[in-house]
């Protein structure tokens, strides 16, 4: 009888301790404000275990119905995060999670300001969503839902049929748009255009032939931003950046695809 007496102080002694060395209960994920089936596949798949919160101040703009899956227009404005809290926007990743290539692209904004407008392949309707990676590891995620009759993305381009498509291939045409800010300070915005096909490779007989890497720099070759497409960026991508406390008077445009064909250009 004792010594059960004794066996039960002895636990009751270390339940204290127990307790303290007890791993902390991990806190429920927030659940996602566009209610989608994959996302915690997207979640595991994207992010592994890096902190990940849903954020409105990462506004991703889409129409609600598109149209026309092959250019569905979608703009990916992170500039109220990054004014709220600095060093919060050093990568976005563009994303669709019910699309067959779920990665759209990643956008390293740099000195440019934490805006862009493109356009992509939905092969259905599906969320559209932009997470945002700053200093501290976080990544933060806004999105959209796109409803469309889809197929985008096994469609074959219209420049893989053309026979001008090589000769025009990584031709650059594009424009600078001085404009206010909402604070008053000028900024430049840059628009452009590249002529690719941007072939998914989910067609027959036409493998994968995207560009992979589009850079901009200042007249002093210094790196303002650098964008890096996927296989869903629409054909004849057109770009759209914002510029603020560069010079921006002449603009290098330099990039490659996935064959190793240049695209480089100036703008002025």
């Amino acid at each position: 009888m004792r010594k059960t007496l004794r066996a039960a102080g002895a636990l009751l002694l270390l339940a204290p301790w127990l307790a303290l060395a007890a791993p902390a209960a991990k806190p429920p994920a927030a659940p996602d404000p566009l209610d989608s089936a994959r996302w915690e596949d997207m979640r595991r798949q994207l992010f592994a275990d890096a902190p990940v919160a849903f954020d409105a101040r990462i506004k991703v703009s889409a129409p609600s119905m598109a149209e026309n899956p092959l250019n569905v227009p979608i703009t990916v404005d992170a500039t109220a995060l990054a004014r709220d809290l600095p060093g919060s926007v050093r990568e976005i990743l563009v994303f669709a999670d019910f699309n067959p290539i779920v990665q759209i692209l990643r956008f390293y904004p740099g000195q440019a300001t934490p805006f862009l407008g493109f356009r992509v392949k939905l092969q259905q309707s599906t969320p559209l969503r932009a997470a945002v990676r700053g200093d501290d590891g976080v990544w933060r995620v806004g999105g959209a839902w796109v409803n469309t009759t889809g197929g985008g993305c096994t469609a074959p381009s219209v420049g893989s049929a053309s026979p001008e498509w090589q000769r025009r291939l990584g031709e650059v045409s594009g424009r600078l748009f001085a404009r206010a800010t909402d604070g008053g300070q000028g900024q430049e915005r840059v628009r452009l255009r590249i002529v690719h096909p941007m072939d998914t490779g989910l067609v027959g007989g036409i493998p994968a032939f995207f560009i992979q890497e589009l850079v901009l720099r200042d007249g002093q070759g210094r790196d303002l931003m650098r964008i890096e497409p996927n296989e869903p960026v629409s054909e004849n991508p057109v770009f759209t950046v914002d510029l603020a406390g560069n010079d921006t008077r002449r603009i290098q445009v330099s990039g490659r695809d996935n064959n190793g064909n240049l695209i480089q250009a100036w703008l002025e």
